[in-house]
């Protein structure tokens, strides 16, 4: 029953992946999935836990029966007590290993870090229905050439503007912007969300990408997939910021171009007055262009707000102790915000001098008077823009599903619609799929993978 169960879950799945793209309908059938998914965990659970009852009534009995034999209420011989004893004795010891062995069936999915439903889920989805191609674990002793496949044409609907005759120019008006950062660790991530961008905005001829690169030789992998991508790629310099980059939870927050959003301003044309920054861990399943509408007042930067959260964990006691650093949120409502997903003002930026102040910051940091915060470039993002932000609805970024910065353990979504999957967390769905130990949401970024075996 449970096996059949997986299969309805994963066909609806499925159906999200290929039928005719409507954000809102995708989001609806999205929840739904999960929330079947749920039922049939938690009535998994059940299920075990009317076992251990039931053994545990057992034992109760032979319990109260190995008593009544000690006692001896009945006369007979005491050869027969003896015998009698002794058969007790064994069913007592056979009902406790049955209880220890339904407690581990309980408990052994929490001891790998997962909720009871999502450890079921994760194991049958690839075993039984084959949900993902893994040819990258296939191919790991080199049998296969391994590259990123041409992604299918993209083309404007009717009612798009058209776009300047010169459809190569940068400051065309009628672009909507995209900054992404390129690099080898998570390429195939990075070419995974411009392919979902592509796929469900209405327009994407009319989808400038800036590429921030680590090495330039990434730029033609992305020609290659996207042989008519409006796009631009620079360079980012890792020594401009690495000397005030300090030591974080996760070795993958100290990396140089994790802190090149900090530049944009500097480093995109002056002509580009706004643009959307993305994180390479994440896909769209919406229109692109309704993130780019967002108002955001008199502000430089928009994202969703999370004001639920505990907002003092993200710097140190330090910071907190000292009434001078403590102060710099005074007469601000703060309210933590993942920078992985923002709409900026790059003309309210350049104008305030945002990047300065960040740098500023780090250097607080770097200063031999102790550290402030411990999570990569997060904090210094914080104590700027904090209290600052423009909201932008949860929607576009359904966070935090690569789990924690140590086990990236499974998680689900947060109540509400869905226009962004976010596996921010250390926990990537490339990497779990390819490892056979997928969470059930890395089914959802598969279908934009391009990367696998080269065509025969």
């Amino acid at each position: 029953v449970d096996s059949h169960l997986s299969l309805l879950g994963f066909c609806r799945a499925a159906a999200i992946a290929s039928s005719p793209r409507d954000p809102s309908a995708e989001a609806q059938a999205l929840l739904g999935f999960l929330d079947f998914d749920r039922e049939r965990g938690q009535s998994s659970f059940l299920f075990a836990l009317a076992g251990i009852r039931a053994t545990l009534a057992l034992l109760l009995v032979f319990a109260i029966a190995r008593l009544a034999d000690l006692f001896d209420f009945k006369t007979g011989r005491r050869r027969r007590r003896r015998r009698s004893g002794g058969v007790m004795l064994w069913v007592v010891r056979l009902s406790g290993l049955c209880s220890l062995v339904m407690v581990m069936v309980v408990l052994s999915p929490s001891l790998q870090s997962f909720p009871p439903a999502e450890a079921i889920r994760s194991s049958q989805y690839l075993r039984l229905y084959g949900g993902y191609n893994h040819h990258l674990a296939a191919a790991s002793d080199g049998s296969e050439d391994l590259v990123f496949r041409r992604a299918p044409p993209f083309h404007n609907a009717a009612e798009c503007e058209p776009a300047l005759a010169n459809g190569t120019s940068v400051c065309d008006s009628s672009l909507v912007h995209i900054a992404i950062t390129l690099d080898e660790e998570y390429l195939r991530g990075s070419i995974a969300a411009v392919h979902s961008v592509l796929a469900h905005t209405r327009c994407p001829e009319s989808v400038f990408f800036h590429f921030l690169v680590s090495e330039p030789s990434l730029e033609p992998v992305v020609r290659s997939a996207f042989p008519g991508l409006r796009f631009k790629a620079y360079y980012f310099d890792p020594d401009r910021v690495r000397g005030l980059i300090s030591s974080s939870v996760r070795q993958a927050l100290e990396q140089p171009l994790n802190y090149a959003r900090n530049y944009l301003a500097d480093i995109l044309e002056h002509c580009v007055r706004r643009v959307i920054y993305l994180d390479s861990d994440l896909v769209v399943v919406d229109d692109i262009a309704k993130l780019w509408r967002t108002e955001l007042g008199s502000r430089a930067v928009g994202a969703p707000e999370y004001c639920h959260a505990n907002f003092t964990k993200y710097f140190t006691d330090r910071f907190w102790s000292d009434q001078r650093l403590a102060s710099t949120f005074a007469g601000r409502r703060p309210c933590y915000f993942n920078t992985g997903v923002m709409v900026l003002d790059l003309v309210r930026w350049r104008r305030a001098g945002y990047t300065r102040r960040i740098e500023r910051w780090m250097e607080v940091q770097k200063s031999g008077a102790g550290r402030i915060y411990e999570l990569g470039s997060l904090p210094p993002f914080l104590l700027v823009f904090a209290g600052h932000v423009a909201p932008i609805e949860h929607r576009w970024n359904q966070h935090g599903l690569g789990g924690d910065n140590v086990r990236g353990s499974c998680r689900d979504l947060h109540p509400g619609p869905v226009s962004l999957l976010h596996w921010s967390g250390s926990g990537k769905p490339w990497v779990r799929l390819d490892s056979i130990r997928p969470c059930p949401l890395d089914h959802l970024w598969a279908p934009y993978d391009l990367y696998g075996p080269a065509a025969s």
